[in-house]
């Protein structure tokens, strides 16, 4: 079992790459033009669901060669949605910031899992089959709970009318949410915490 202590230690061993990974991902939105809340550069967001892995990632993590997968996939969670990137561009691009093949893949299938679907309204993209997909990815449900976090934290201490909106339409979707994420599974990966899940 990894505590919270392995677990910096890991993140302060690869905080380098982490921090590569994490301006490498700023570059990519910011080179779309893709904005957070309107104003605010969307690595705003980003490292709000990093945080999150920060945070919580040791009740997860179920090794050190997992910590660096788990930070590209909260950097690059919208990349593929939001920043024209494919799957093997996710892939090629973790293999390029220094993660090895295995890890590579880890974040990629990580990304993949949180891209929505196709659909004009929010249900639709965010349907059984989008749920379904990150169900069956290792990290995908706390990796989509620290996306959640992260949207959550933010709307509940910005008090415009659109934030004001987006924090009822969390809590009205709060008991499908976390229905639609959680999974019965003896590996820790599939996990999503219950103190995140208190939290919120």
């Amino acid at each position: 079992m990894t505590t919270r202590q392995d677990f910096e230690q890991w993140i302060q061993k690869y905080s380098q790459q982490i921090e590569i990974i994490r301006q490498s991902s700023h570059q990519l939105h910011a080179s779309v033009n893709h904005f957070y809340d309107g104003d605010k550069p969307y690595g705003f967001h980003l490292d709000l669901v990093a945080n999150g892995v920060h945070e919580f990632g040791h009740l997860v993590c179920r090794v050190e060669h997992d910590v660096l997968p788990l930070f590209m996939g909260a950097y690059y969670h919208d990349s593929i949605e939001d920043a024209r990137m494919t799957y093997n561009d996710v892939r090629k691009e973790a293999l390029r910031l220094g993660l090895d093949v295995e890890q590579a893949l880890m974040a990629a299938e990580m990304v993949y899992a949180l891209t929505n679907e196709k659909g004009r309204t929010r249900s639709e993209r965010a349907d059984e089959r989008y749920y379904q997909g990150i169900r069956k990815a290792p990290y995908a449900p706390f990796l989509k709970m620290c996306d959640r976090l992260a949207n959550y934290r933010y709307s509940a201490r910005d008090a415009n009318e659109a934030n004001r909106h987006m924090l009822e339409v969390y809590r009205q979707e709060m008991p499908h949410f976390l229905k639609s994420i959680l999974v019965e599974s003896d590996d820790i990966r599939f996990r999503v915490p219950k103190e995140m899940t208190s939290y919120l």
